[in-house]
């Protein structure tokens, strides 16, 4: 009996000294756990104690109670107390991992980095697997934040076999997430590893064109990966693929005015879309039944889903005016999944809501794309005034500043009149001019002087029609500043073949559909051949008319793949996770009067 009481005290002794550190190893040095005590009562310990080690262990577990409590704020004043590199490397792991998670908490990702890189992570391999997690996970987040996605994936495919249960499914999906966000030409797998096995199986469904082809892609990879976490336990999306592909598209809604100011527009996107309607029947696929519906004769939204639904619509592709698109926005769902062809004012609207359309915030959003790959770094921007030119100027400024891009001046255009004063001004033209002035008047006599524009621009962003663009570019080059790169939203583009306005723009580089810019595709030979307007501008809208067709089946797709998209002819086709689709688009320039398409860039 004696003998067990002394079991029994030297173990509740052995509890006791364990209750803020375990030892892996006398070389590593304690590591810090949270003990049945407030964090109070750990600084009043680590105040009395007379070990430096002790106190700095009870401080860091007083710094780590506070962050999980959520107090971040009091975790770092706490940490900062720490004198971390007068601990051993088991201390010091912890706390530069606690320094990366209170860092991420502040959405600093290179700072978290920064921490994580201190020399004792060289021996996190030695420390408890719980430790290796949670290093291992705060480090998968801040190179996900970091834009570094490949090795945020490296590093959970690391720390998975440590993980069970919940923790393990979340690391699983989060796997998938990243390696699926990666662009076809990073997904080359070199390693038979499972990292390899995750980028194959992404190649393979990015690869496949058709829900069917994709699924017979995830099926055929499984089969030559059967001992694949992936293969084992198939990641969500995957699985809702599958289920998509179950249920075939039978019959769709299209949802168009066929009276009033829109009609003309609906009109080439109904021809655009039942274009690519017949060429899938002459292919020798099985398309969707198509009803049509008059949208400038609705009344109700209701009872056009009620009739829809009595017709056996499975989904609806439109409406096309802005006013119904943002009362479907508003509401908490829809009875019928909609493709909506434009876009409402706020971010997120109905899980069964999809808006498309040929926005020119895209557009601007390509211009900053295409600027920085061509390695250009400061703008003037020059755009129209009023709404329109606001909302361009907006969504190039947002996207430029936030990869950061610096933005030297800014002009609004309006009355032809100003146009040569502005261009002066945005260029600091007058005040070269003053400046040889002063020097005449000083010397007094005449001075030989041109007037030098200022040289921090690298480029104009330019929104504006083909009659400004024709105005704007001679009067740059009038105002010494025709060697200034010039890069423009589509709208330069007349598509009309006169080469008097190309000429007039010489030099001019521009985003544009592929449909505008591809005279050989052989759907819009056909199309145009039936409707020649479909060769000018009007093309746009039979671009997004057949891109709508084809978007339908596969909305599902571009939802459950995060980053895949669609070679469309109104541009290359994204989705982004408030369900908008959204352009990327080639680039062409004016050169002698004809338009040259531009080699590509990588994404």
């Amino acid at each position: 009996m004696i003998a067990c009481l002394r079991l029994l005290s030297a173990l509740c002794l052995a509890a006791l000294l364990a209750a803020c550190a375990s030892s892996p190893s006398s070389s590593l040095g304690e590591l810090p756990r949270t003990p049945d005590a407030s964090i109070e009562q750990l600084l009043a310990k680590a105040a009395q104690s007379k070990s430096p080690e002790d106190a700095a262990l009870l401080r860091l577990s007083a710094a780590d109670l506070a962050y999980r409590q959520g107090n971040a704020g009091q975790s770092a004043q706490i940490l900062q107390q720490v004198p971390v590199e007068q601990l051993k490397p088991g201390p010091q792991v912890f706390a530069s991992t606690l320094a990366a998670e209170l860092a991420m908490t502040r959405n600093q990702p290179k700072a978290a980095l920064t921490a994580l890189s201190h020399p004792s992570l060289q021996r996190l391999g030695e420390l408890p697997e719980d430790q290796q997690v949670r290093t291992g996970t705060v480090r998968a987040r801040a190179l996900e934040a970091d834009g570094q996605t490949l090795a945020a994936a490296r590093e959970r495919i690391f720390i998975a076999p440590m993980l069970s249960g919940e923790a393990a499914s979340k690391n699983h999906e989060a796997i998938w997430t990243l390696i699926a966000s990666l662009p076809t030409d990073q997904l080359q797998p070199t390693t038979t590893d499972d990292l390899g096995g995750w980028m194959a199986l992404a190649l393979a469904v990015k690869s496949a064109g058709t829900l069917e082809q994709q699924q017979a892609a995830i099926d055929n990879w499984r089969a030559q990966n059967p001992k694949h976490p992936a293969a084992i336990q198939l990641p969500l999306p995957l699985t809702k693929l599958k289920e998509l592909a179950s249920q075939p598209l039978s019959k769709i809604a299209l949802l168009l005015p066929q009276d009033g100011q829109l009609a003309n527009v609906g009109k080439a996107l109904r021809d655009g879309f039942m274009a690519a309607h017949y060429q899938a029947q002459q292919a020798g696929q099985n398309p969707p039944a198509i009803e049509f519906y008059d949208s400038s004769r609705l009344t109700s939204m209701d009872e056009f889903y009620r009739k829809a639904q009595a017709d056996g619509v499975q989904l609806v592709v439109g409406p096309l005016e802005k006013p119904l698109v943002k009362q479907l926005s508003t509401r908490p769902q829809l009875p019928i999944t909609t493709l909506a062809l434009n876009y409402s004012e706020g971010e997120q609207g109905p899980a069964q809501l999809f808006q498309f359309g040929l926005a020119a915030e895209d557009e601007a959003r390509e211009v900053s794309r295409r600027a920085r790959a061509d390695g250009l770094h400061r703008a003037a921007i020059m755009v129209p005034k009023g709404e329109w030119g606001d909302r361009v100027l907006k969504a190039f400024s947002q996207d430029w500043q936030a990869n950061g891009g610096t933005i030297v001046a800014t002009e609004r255009v309006d009355q032809p009149v100003q146009l040569a004063q502005q261009i002066a001004d945005m260029f600091q033209l007058r005040q070269s001019e003053g400046r040889a002035k002063s020097l005449q008047s000083t010397v007094g006599s005449q001075v030989a002087a041109q007037p030098s524009r200022r040289q921090d621009i690298e480029f104009i962003f330019l929104a504006a029609t083909p009659q400004q663009a024709q105005q704007i570019k001679p009067t740059l080059n009038f105002q010494y500043a025709g060697d200034v790169p010039v890069y423009a939203t589509s709208h330069v583009f007349s598509a009309s073949g006169d080469v008097n306005q190309y000429n007039d723009m010489n030099g001019i580089r521009f985003c544009e559909t592929p449909w505008l810019l591809d005279a050989n595709d052989p759907l819009r030979r056909q199309v145009a051949a039936q409707w020649p307007q479909a060769a000018g501008s009007l093309g746009r809208l039979y671009a997004m008319g057949v891109d709508a067709y084809r978007l339908a089946p596969r909305l599902g797709q571009l939802k459950a793949l995060p980053d895949s998209r669609i070679e469309g002819q109104s541009g290359s086709l994204g989705m982004t996770q408030s369900q908008r689709v959204v352009r990327q688009l080639p680039w062409a320039e004016f050169v002698n009067g004809q338009v040259q398409r531009l080699p590509d860039t990588p994404r």
